[in-house]
């Protein structure tokens, strides 16, 4: 089975997942915890190297401020119990957005956790906090204009200034809970992905469902712009 490089997610439905079990939202995300350390294991198993997960948007404030603070304590809490074991597997871990409306106190310990990692290199995970597509470009337009304003650029000089860099393009792209968008997420980088869209809610998401995913991924014939012919 051939299985992608870069795989990245948006882990949609907790909250959906929590309403039709009668319970608050924040069980829907507790829940969904879990699933992030299964699929960690499962690219450690299927020997995939990079997996970026989109933990939190930069839409995501307009959320009720309960559940925003809610999901900024859980993140803190995961990172001060469970990201060192990931350092003990050899995983690097960073993080990427926006870091200026982060609390101070996970700001720190986010630097903590990517300094401590930052020479693994059994799997490279990547967790979009505070994070968009349209954000990251623009980002990156804001830096070349800083550093030279006056020097054209190729595509591939660009891609060296977006948050993902110098990590590969996505080649699969899953989303769950039913959605069938991008919503803002790696605009750039998902240019020749395939798109995996499972109306699975994310805390449902087994290793059954990311099976499913590398199956279908399989199925897919990746032309770039080529006819089969030339493959």
């Amino acid at each position: 089975m051939e299985t992608p490089t870069h795989i990245a997610i948006i882990m949609d439905g907790n909250g959906r997942w929590a309403k039709k079990r009668f319970l608050p939202r924040v069980a829907g995300h507790v829940r969904g915890v879990k699933r992030v350390k299964d699929s960690i294991e499962q690219c450690l198993e299927f020997n995939i190297k990079y997996l970026t997960l989109f933990a939190f948007g930069r839409d995501n404030w307009k959320r009720p401020q309960e559940e925003v603070s809610f999901l900024m304590d859980l993140l803190l809490e995961q990172i001060n119990k469970e990201f060192t074991k990931l350092h003990d597997k050899n995983i690097c871990v960073r993080f990427i957005g926006d870091r200026s409306r982060i609390d101070k106190s996970l700001v720190d310990r986010i630097e903590s956790i990517e300094h401590l990692t930052q020479k693994n290199d059994k799997l490279f995970l990547s967790i979009a906090l505070d994070y968009s597509g349209t954000y990251d470009i623009t980002q990156a337009v804001n830096k070349i204009i800083q550093l030279s304003p006056k020097t054209a650029i190729s595509e591939k000089d660009f891609s060296r200034y977006l948050l993902s860099y110098p990590y590969p393009s996505v080649d699969l792209f899953i989303r769950t809970g039913g959605e069938y968008r991008l919503s803002d997420f790696m605009l750039w980088d998902l240019a020749y992905s395939e798109c995996y869209f499972t109306t699975k809610l994310w805390p449902d998401f087994d290793k059954t469902v990311f099976c499913a995913a590398m199956k279908w991924f399989n199925s897919r014939e990746r032309r770039f712009g080529m006819i089969s012919e030339q493959l």
